[in-house]
């Protein structure tokens, strides 16, 4: 048999070609993050591939913040930066980085390329620089301060350093070419004056290089080979090359551009997510219904599952959106062999076996997963009154229905058949209790074989049951209308996208569990102890995602 052929993407494919012809000797990627706002699933994509590359390729990945705007910037979505690229698995031991920590150098490199006639400083305002940049038809026209001497720029930029202007009144430009056909390239600004306290540099700086300019020096300070980018930067790249030649760096590092991950209907942008945040739409940037990666893993969602889901994406050059039903996939497929089923019931109505013993309880035996023996069993009280889903019982069902209803028998789930004899209801017309009888003979287990019921429904013993918040997730978008309003740009927001039950009753096995822990609930899907709200005391499950889903993987 001949070797196993490994596709490769075109990344891999490059990358290769580099290490061939002795480009570089070795690998070292990054993920290079702004702290202003926490990760989104987007993020998680750039994460796991800039380190599966370094890994693969047994290379060095690092975590550099890009804190260049102090306008913007936070200590909060630093930590929570790093929580979240720990928790995916990405290893940055010994290569955490800022991109502050390099302001001196950046600062060296302005003043060089000043020195070399490449820089000058401007006093055109914002809006004089935009209209003098011309249009993607129109060539732009030259700056009145582009033909400043060396030394007058060299004094300029030292006076800004030193405080002497205000914000916005003077910037220091790269002198490329007004006419060149990539805007980007048309005298772009790299420094300007802010007078604004840095959360790691403090009061030290008043004026900060732009992304543009310092993103290029901070990867070849760092000896980066890849620069792995998203796609929108890719008529950057001039620029970033243009920069790390005039600054003299070598070996230079490479920018390599990649597709964007688009989720269908789902909400993935800074400034939206934040004003979500800040209008109270949602509890915080780890309210479940959001995207971000810190939402998703107090949803439930495990690392594993946002693994499998960037490997299915894949890495291309062309721009598509994916549903979000492939993600729920992923974390169903992770979860069903891991995770113990346990019983639930959601909607509660009692059920009372009015010929079983009374103040008589037996601990059944039951198997935590089915289809995984080595998670093991688990013991389950029964006894006489117990706690059943309303929707299992019905006064006049349907045909096809196989639930409770006054003459059926099912069987309850891991113990006996019982057979509905009758049933209470409130002045409503509400089913308040549903009586029933049970057959000793039929334990599960015993080899019963006597009749069979086409019915099974889950329980709980009602007098060994935990309360337990649960709360149900959808979309928080309205799918019908699309993410945002035509109109105004606002968002169309689910008005359900949040349904909170407080009387739901658990098993008792839930003693030792906790935050982020996740279970199947038998019939109700996969569900997460919540991590902010849930006590040993006052239990709360967030719904990770139902048992049913609509996505099916592609045939090869």
């Amino acid at each position: 048999m001949g070797e196993e052929v490994v596709s490769k993407n075109f990344i891999e494919q490059e990358i290769d070609k580099d290490l061939a012809e002795g480009r570089y000797t070795e690998v070292c990627t990054r993920f290079p993050p702004e702290p202003n706002g926490y990760l989104h699933i987007g993020h998680a994509k750039s994460i796991l591939l800039n380190s599966g590359l370094a890994k693969k390729y047994h290379g060095t990945f690092h975590l550099r913040f890009d804190d260049t705007n102090p306008t913007k910037e936070d200590t909060e979505y630093v930590e929570s930066i790093k929580t979240d690229v720990e928790w995916l698995g990405a290893d940055f031991k010994d290569h955490l980085y800022f991109a502050s920590d390099y302001f001196d150098q950046m600062y060296e490199c302005a003043v060089k390329l000043i020195k070399k006639g490449k820089a000058y400083v401007c006093d055109l305002s914002a809006d004089e620089i935009r209209e003098y940049r011309g249009t993607l038809t129109e060539p732009g026209k030259n700056s009145p301060y582009r033909d400043r001497s060396i030394e007058e720029n060299l004094k300029l930029f030292e006076e800004m350093k030193n405080g002497a202007y205000k914000d916005g009144e003077k910037v220091l430009r790269a002198k490329i070419d007004m006419a060149s056909p990539n805007i980007n390239m048309r005298d772009p600004v790299i420094y300007r004056v802010a007078h604004m306290h840095h959360h790691n540099t403090g009061d030290k700086w008043c004026i900060y290089p732009m992304y543009d300019f310092a993103h290029p020096i901070e990867d070849a300070i760092e000896k980066i080979t890849h620069s792995i980018c998203t796609l929108e930067f890719e008529d950057h790249r001039p620029l970033y090359d243009w920069v790390v030649r005039e600054c003299e760096f070598d070996p230079a590092p490479r920018q390599i551009e990649f597709a964007k991950l688009y989720l269908t209907n789902v909400v993935t942008g800074k400034r939206y997510i934040k004003k979500l945040v800040q209008d109270g739409v949602v509890d915080g940037w780890d309210d479940p219904r959001l995207v971000s990666i810190a939402a998703l893993r107090r949803r439930g969602f495990t690392p594993e599952s946002l693994k499998m889901f960037v490997d299915l994406c894949g890495v291309s050059k062309s721009q598509g959106s994916v549903d979000y039903a492939m993600l729920e996939y992923c974390i169903r497929e992770d979860l069903k062999m891991k995770r113990s089923r346990m019983m639930a019931v959601l909607d509660p109505i009692k059920l009372v076996i009015d010929n079983y013993p009374e103040g008589e309880v037996e601990w059944l035996e039951a198997e935590n997963n089915l289809e995984n023996p080595e998670l093991g069993k688990r013991k389950i009280p029964f006894c006489k009154e117990l706690y059943i889903e309303r929707d299992d019982f019905m006064i006049e069902p349907p045909k096809k229905y196989f639930r409770l209803f006054p003459g059926n028998e099912v069987r309850l789930m891991q113990a006996y058949f019982v057979k509905c004899v009758s049933y209470e209801t409130d002045e409503n017309g509400n089913v308040t209790v549903v009586h029933c009888t049970y057959d000793p003979e039929t334990k599960s287990g015993s080899g019963f074989t006597g009749r069979k019921v086409k019915g099974t429904i889950h329980w709980v013993a009602a007098p060994y049951a935990k309360q337990a918040e649960v709360r149900l997730y959808e979309n928080l978008i309205d799918e019908e209308k699309g993410v945002y309003n035509e109109e105004d740009g606002s968002m169309n927001i689910n008005p359900n996208s949040l349904e909170v039950r407080k009387n739901c009753f658990v098993e008792p096995n839930f003693g030792d569990a906790k935050a982020y822990d996740s279970f199947q609930f038998v019939r109700n899907g996969y569900f997460c102890i919540d991590a902010k709200d849930s006590t040993p005391d006052a239990l709360v499950f967030n719904r990770i995602v139902s048992l049913k889903s609509s996505f099916r993987l592609p045939k090869k």
